[in-house]
This record gives structure tokens, sequence and C-alpha cells, in this order.
């Protein structure tokens, strides 16, 4: 969001440069991300990253109680002056659902529409509002100010004469100000007249009652929404709004009067008319905000220094807080949960559980009760009062030392193990890369049988489980880099996976994935380039295993990628990776024009075993001896069984088996191949014979006849 300095001056006497205000606002925590000095007619702007959890900073108003906190200066109170209404009958305004705890109306009659004028326009353009007309601009102008949304309604379109705050009924459909008829849900808060919804709560009003050029008669809205049900409301219908965007993070309850007040302020300054009748003030329910015990010696315990009474008591004040003593508090019969009957409660409850609670003792004379503001939700318990004094008095005022430590670092078990497969994976030229945890239930079903695990309150639809697999998230960070221009991408991730074996419990799997696409080696002066295949993403699997004590490796088909491009790697009986080229469809899909190669190694039953020790082997000082074979085979054998049965001879003197050329056509007739292999024989204590040399050859030979092949003349 964009802040003006000059407008936070006309609420707080700040005498330093507006450079040194960002600094010292960025240094309490409302961090000032920018400042733009090229929008006019704007001579200089702030561009704020505000906290989700402080809505109350999201306005000018807000970010000048930070600055009165800050500088120790008065904050200059927002009183409208209104002139005398005429008497009337108060406007019938009925809640039904308590979604809505407080619903403040104005009537203004008799206006006149035109534009609005240029100081307010001015303004309107910080967030990029060109202006719609004196009674809408005066809301938005509000919302800019004080951070409380308000809504002005045509009164003339409202039939019945009455607005209704309740759920929507199955087959209501409203028309909001963009112009899209929207299909309503009974689960949507909605504001209505006796006939027909006018407005979606907290999200936008309806195109049938709003201001036009003709409008006469205005209602003025101004209430408090759950934020669960704006939130509801706008994730179902895709909606985000200035106004959900601050009724889901929590609007301040007690700011209704007053922002009814500053829209009726404003509209009656441009558009005339007359005020009719007091306002309307229908409260559903309060808000509860509870008194908090702050601890003086708890200060100096969790910030390491001594702050006086009298500074803490001066920057709690001036963020609104209210103060009383011990004292105060029982007389005045205030909800201190620490009060001493209260925390008596608290202990037999606690005790029942088997929870032993801190001796608390009170202080009289040093230790505060504090009355939390209704703008202020996220502030709730006594630690959240101690770093709110702590980011004012600054940071930058507390020595860089470290808390003292009596334990010792511990390592977590497969520490080593993930640090060598990071290591390994980097060596090879793949980058490591974090996708999101959420994902969709398609990909979540795409990519895994297993039961997903849903979220309870997702972001979205598109975010609404927990993943099941590491492929969608690769796969969307191949498409993001394949999008930008970048062709050759290899990356890796190491996460966790989340399933649901029984309904009553969720379990979690360490997974790696890694991906590749475009060229395995770069044109060069000594070549053409060379795409990654799937042979790459083999080797590169080979020499991740390699690192782990691994007695019996085997590779097998797998039928979840591309026909005849995938496969799977057995360790010791068990299946540690899947890896091969992505499936035509599910490329198609993600509309990926590259071959892309994906694997998933199954950290949680590779780290079973240990690392592979370093050993040392001298090279023997008696020549080898090399012999080869050309075998033909059928096609459904597999270099696999070969090396398996030739093992299986345990020829002590066999120090290397390799495949060296494979061939088919010409004269090798169809559904099977000719393979060229190559044996070596070397001994570390003598020169090997002739004979010795011919029998381990005829032992490989009868081996080889026995999986089907035949010896090549």
């Amino acid at each position: 969001m964009r802040i003006s300095p000059a407008w936070l001056r006309e609420f707080v006497d700040i005498k330093v440069s507006d450079r040194q205000l960002a600094d010292d606002l960025t240094l309490a925590g409302i961090a000032v991300e920018s400042i733009k000095t090229d929008l006019a007619p704007q001579p200089l702007l702030f561009e704020m990253e505000i906290g989700t959890n402080r809505p109350d900073a999201m306005c000018h108003y807000g970010v000048a109680r930070e600055c009165s906190a800050i500088y120790d200066t008065a904050l200059k109170a927002i009183n409208p002056h209104l002139p005398k209404p005429k008497a009337a009958r108060p406007f019938p305004i009925a809640i039904e659902d308590k979604g809505c705890l407080r619903y403040t109306a104005r009537v203004i009659r008799n206006v006149k529409i035109a534009p609005s004028p240029a100081n307010i326009v001015e303004r309107l353009r910080i967030d990029d509002h060109g202006g719609v007309s004196n009674a809408v601009d005066a809301s938005n102008y509000t919302l800019m100010e004080l951070g409380h949304p308000t809504h002005a309604f045509d009164l003339d379109k409202l039939e019945g004469g009455k607005i209704i705050v309740r759920r929507a009924r199955a087959g209501e459909t409203l028309t909001t100000l963009d112009g899209v008829e929207r299909k309503l849900d009974p689960q949507d808060l909605i504001i209505a007249d006796a006939r027909k919804p006018v407005g979606l709560a907290g999200v936008m009003g309806g195109l049938d009652s709003a201001i036009s050029s003709s409008t006469k008669n205005i209602l003025i809205e101004s209430a408090w929404f759950d934020p669960a049900a704006v939130r509801r409301t706008s994730r179902r219908l895709g909606m985000h709004t200035d106004a959900s965007h601050i009724f889901e993070r929590g609007a301040d309850w007690s700011n209704t009067t007053l922002a009814c007040d500053r829209v009726a302020e404003l509209i009656l300054s441009s558009a005339g008319g007359e005020l009719e009748g007091e306002p309307v003030d229908v409260i559903a329910g309060h808000v509860v905000r509870y008194s908090v015990w702050l601890r003086r010696k708890e200060i100096s315990r969790i910030l390491g220094l001594e702050i006086d009474t009298k500074t803490v008591t001066r920057i709690l004040r001036r963020l609104g807080f209210k103060l009383g003593s011990i004292q105060e508090s029982f007389s005045r019969d205030v909800k201190v949960i620490v009060s001493p009957e209260a925390l008596e409660k608290v202990r037999a409850r606690a005790r029942e559980r088997g929870i032993t609670l801190p001796e608390w003792n009170v202080d009289a004379d040093q230790d505060i009760i504090v009355d939390l503001p209704t703008w202020r939700l996220d502030v709730e318990r006594e630690i959240d009062l101690i770093e709110e004094i702590a980011r004012i008095y600054g940071y930058n005022k507390f020595s860089n030392t470290l808390p003292s430590f009596s334990g010792g670092v511990i390592e977590l078990p497969n520490a080593d193990k993930q640090a060598k497969v990071r290591s390994v994976l980097l060596a090879l030229g793949y980058n490591e890369a974090i996708s999101p945890t959420f994902i969709s239930p398609a990909d979540a079903g795409a990519f895994s049988g297993a039961v997903m695990v849903p979220l309870a309150n997702p972001l979205s639809d598109e975010q609404s489980v927990m993943r099941t697999s590491l492929a969608p998230g690769m796969l969307a960070m191949i498409a993001w880099n394949l999008n930008r221009g970048t062709s050759d991408v290899r990356l890796f991730e190491m996460g966790h996976i989340f399933y649901a074996p029984t309904e009553e419990a969720a379990k979690e799997s360490l997974i790696l994935s890694i991906g590749a696409t475009g060229n395995a080696v770069e044109a060069g002066v000594h070549g053409p380039a060379r795409a990654y295949s799937f042979f790459d993403l083999k080797g590169d699997i080979e020499n991740l295993l390699a690192a782990f004590e691994i007695t019996g490796l085997r590779f097998e088909p797998a039928e979840r990628f591309h026909p005849g491009r995938g496969a799977r790697a057995v360790a010791d009986g068990a299946v540690v990776a899947e890896f091969g080229q992505l499936h035509p469809e599910i490329a198609a899909s993600r509309k990926l024009k590259q071959d892309v190669f994906i694997a998933e190694v199954y950290l949680d039953r590779l780290f079973m075993l240990p690392l592979r020790a370093g050993r040392y082997q001298p090279l023997s000082k008696y020549p080898a001896v090399d012999r080869d074979f050309s075998f033909v085979f059928p096609d459904g054998v597999i270099f696999e069984r070969i090396e398996s049965e030739v093992h299986a001879l345990n020829i002590a003197e066999l120090c290397g088996f390799k495949p060296v050329e494979i061939f088919r056509g010409g004269a090798v007739p169809a559904g099977r191949y000719s393979l060229l292999l190559r044996a070596e024989f070397q001994s570390e204590e003598r020169t090997l014979r002739d004979d010795e040399v011919a029998g381990w050859s005829a032992q490989i030979i009868g081996a080889l006849e026995k999986l089907g092949g035949s010896l090549r003349s």
C-alpha cells in the first residue's frame, strides 16, 4: 500500500525529514519498502509492506498513530463536524445473522452528484483511484484515511425502505458493481432490502442500488463483518477488494460510527444535501477484549535491559492502550484473567490436566493492567505488549549479545545423509528449489494414489490439500523457467509429502524430487549440443545411490512415465527411486513443449542405509586381460539380468564387466538385438594364464546362453 508522508503530518507534528521518517517506521516494524518520487502530482510516497496481522496500520491514521508513539508526539483526533440533523424516524435496520456484529448508517437527502473536489481526487490517486463521484469518492477517501470500509447506497433504490443483514437464500443472485452477476450461496453474508440482495457484506456493493448521476438521497453504511464470513465469500467468488482486504484481517468494531460520520461530512461538503436523523447504530454483539496483566519484572527478563516505567507507559498510551494499576482493576471489576481469584481457577483447571503454571507474584507498585483497544486484535498476551514496547523503544538500542546457552547442539539423525545428497546433486549441476506444500486435488490424484489430507481453511481451491507428491511443484517450477526463456533447467527439492492412511491420523515422508529438461551438453567449438536423455537421469540416480552402502542394486521398468522410458531403482529389495521421462499426456496438459525428465527418491527408505565409507585399494602390479563377447539376445533380456548372471559366477579375478556396443537390424532377426560385452580380469597376486582366462570366459558364455543368448561367430 502507499502512504503519503504529507498526509501523515496533518495528524502528527513530525520534525524529521521524509527519508528519516521512512527509516524510523521501518525500524519500528512498519516497513517502508521503497520511496516513490515519480508519481505526479504527489511529491513523495511511501510503498509500505504492512503485515496481515496489522489491519489497523493499513491507513494513514493508523500509521500516524505509530509516528505518535515513535516521536512521543500528540495524535490529532478526527472529529467530523456535522450540522444538526433534521428530525426524522430512524431508518429501519435488522441484523439477522451474527456474521455482522454492528451496523451503523446515516441518511443524507437532496444531494447533488458531481465530480469530487480536486484535493480529494489528488489524494485518491495515491492508490490509483481516478475518482468516480463525490459520494463514492468520500467512501474511498475515508478508507484510505481511517482504514474502515464504508459504502453508499442510493436510498430510493432500496425497496421496502429497510436494510436487512442476513445469509443469502438458495437461488438468489446479485449483480455487483463490476457488472458481473453472482450466484449466491446460502453461506454468503449479504446486505438486502425488503425484497432482494443489494450487496455482498464486506466485499462489494450491488449495481442495482449504486450511486448514479440521478441519485438524490443516500444511505451511508459502516459496519463490522466477521472475517471468516467475508473471507469465505471472497474466496468462493474469486473477489479481492479493498474492503475485503481489511475485513478479512479484522476491522475495528468501535470505528463504525466515526467512519460513517466522516463519510457524511465529506459528502455534505462536496454534494450538499441535508443530514436526516441521528445515526442508526444497531449492535448485535461486541468484540470482547480482555485486559492483560503486564509485569514490570517480565519486561526486564524478556528484553534483557531495564526500561523505566515512564517510558513503558508513554509508549503504550501513545499506541492507544489504556493503563491502570492492579488496585484500580479490582475496584473496576474488569475482566483480568490474572486476578487472584481467576488465577486460582485457572491453576485448578491446569492441575486437572497435569499442567503446572509458573508462580506469578503481584507487584502492586510496578505491575499494570492494560486494556486492549478494539483495533489491535493482534495483541492478546503479555508477551505481545512487551513486543510493542521493544519495537517502539527501538531494536537498535539493544546490545548485540547472544543469550546464554547451557545445552549442546544436537544434530538431526539424518543430517549427514541429507548433506551428502545435496552435495552430490549440486556437483552434478542441479540447483535446489522449494515449491509450495499445498496443491490442488487434481494434481494430488494425478501423481499419487495416496489418500489426500485436505486443509480445513484452504487459501484457494488450487491449494486445498497437502501435497502427496513433489512432482506437481517440480513441474510448475520447470514450466516457470521455460516460460521465461530458460530452456536448460536442472532442479532438485527435498521435502515432505503427506498422506492419510486412516481418517484419524496423517503421516508424512521425506522425498527427493529431481527435474531436468533441455541440453545435457551445450553446443561448443568441439561439437554440437546433446539433449538431456533418460540415460543422463539414470546416471545421476546411480551417482546419488553410489553414496550409500548398497549390496544389491537393480533397475526395473516403471509404467507411470513415458512408455519405455521409465524405471525404478531397487536397493537391497526396497524401491528407493522412480524416474523417467514425463508421460506425454501430462506434458501436453501442462503445455510443456520440451522433453521433461523427473525422478522421485524415497529418502525415508534410502536413509535406512549407511553412507558408503571411503576405502583405499592399491593398484595391481599385474596386467589386466580383456575378453569381448558378442551375443544376440531376445528383446526381453535386459542388461540387469545379464550382469546379475555373470556376477553370480563369483569369479574373484573378474574386475570389470560392461556393455560396449548394441546393434539392431541388419543380420540380427527382429525381436532380438546384438550386444558386445567386455570382461576384464586381473589378479593382485600374479600374472593370469591363458587357460585360466579361457575357463572363466567359458563360464560366462554358458551363463549367458542360459538366458537365451547365442554367441555370434
